[in-house]
């Protein structure tokens, strides 16, 4: 199995997120799609990939119809995504995938979670570089030979293919996104749900000690109110 079906396959069993937090993810990551192209999903690509995943999580579709709506509105605030990175304790790189609209207090609030665990708010590609960003789709695996996906869409940029639970996933880098989700579209291939990932291009292995006082940091990012998403370095496939 490849890298990033591995990661993504560890990293799941250890979610720092809950139904109500991919919920609230999902609505800012809509508001800010339909603020820069526009509440027409056959016009917004990345607006339509929104609702599939919108509708994998069993978000209620008028959950999902009210933030088409609220984005619309000039009232609502504008959401800015911001990157950090920095270290945990024993060396743990973190990176951090924020939606604000409050620059100063996310900064403030990232700032003092790692300063409270012995880790530090790093600068800008401070940490980035140890990590490979990559998208990922998940098809409906019905009338679909995996081994023939591999073949057709390797030319798109299609690096991994792998069947789980009777779904295929298939990976590539992350600016071959488009391409990818154009042509599983003309192809009339059902996509359930698609995303992005940053994986981790070597692991760091700590003991369960250290490893405890790095998800101890993990969780208090992952409570904050402005931050999306999560990755680090730390290998958790066998804790």
């Amino acid at each position: 199995m490849g890298r990033a079906f591995e990661f993504r396959k560890a990293r799941k069993l250890k979610r720092w997120s809950n139904i109500s937090k991919t919920f609230t993810r999902l609505s800012k990551e809509i508001i800010i799609s339909v603020k820069e192209n526009g509440s027409d999903p056959s016009n917004n690509s990345k607006l339509r990939a929104l609702i599939q995943n919108a509708k994998a999580a069993n978000m209620p579709k008028d959950n999902i119809e009210r933030a088409i709506k609220k984005a619309t509105e000039n009232k609502t605030e504008n959401y800015k995504e911001v990157l950090f990175e920095g270290y945990g304790p024993h060396g743990a790189a973190i990176l951090i995938e924020t939606a604000t609209n409050n620059n100063n207090r996310t900064v403030a609030n990232i700032r003092s979670y790692f300063n409270k665990s012995n880790g530090n708010l790093g600068k800008a590609g401070s940490v980035e570089f140890m990590f490979d960003h990559i998208c990922n789709f998940r098809l409906k695996s019905e009338k679909i030979i995996p081994e023939e996906i591999e073949l057709e869409f390797i030319d798109y940029g299609v690096e991994e293919v792998e069947v789980e639970n009777n779904e295929i996933l298939i990976y590539a880098p992350f600016n071959d996104f488009g391409s990818i989700q154009k042509a599983l579209e003309s192809k009339k291939i059902e996509i359930i749900s698609s995303s992005f990932e940053r994986i981790p291009k070597n692991r760091l292995y700590l003991n369960s000690e250290k490893l405890s006082e790095v998800l101890k940091l993990i969780e208090k990012i992952e409570s904050d109110e402005d931050v999306q998403n999560i990755y680090s370095n730390v290998d958790l496939k066998n804790n």
